[in-house]
């Protein structure tokens, strides 16, 4: 499983299960290990917000020439 379908998936499953999105605001890394059997790396840290209506968040991603070798890696992306 891709990284980008590993995070569709708990985005849909914290729009359809209250109980889940509150684990994934308290502690992702639990939460996704305990609902997809995904255990992220120690090393990579997870922030979990919630937009609402009023409220959005801008997230700039790595650039992908800045990680690694310095080639382009699009694949990079969370």
């Amino acid at each position: 499983m891709s990284l980008e379908t590993l995070k569709v998936q708990v985005i849909k499953k914290a729009w359809e299960d209250p109980a889940f999105k509150a684990e994934l605001l308290a502690d992702a890394k639990a939460a996704v290990k305990a609902a997809f059997g995904v255990e992220l790396p120690q090393e990579i840290q997870v922030t979990t917000v919630e937009e609402s209506a009023s409220h959005y968040y801008l997230v700039i991603p790595p650039n992908p020439e800045d990680i690694g070798n310095g080639e382009s890696n699009v694949e990079v992306v969370w």
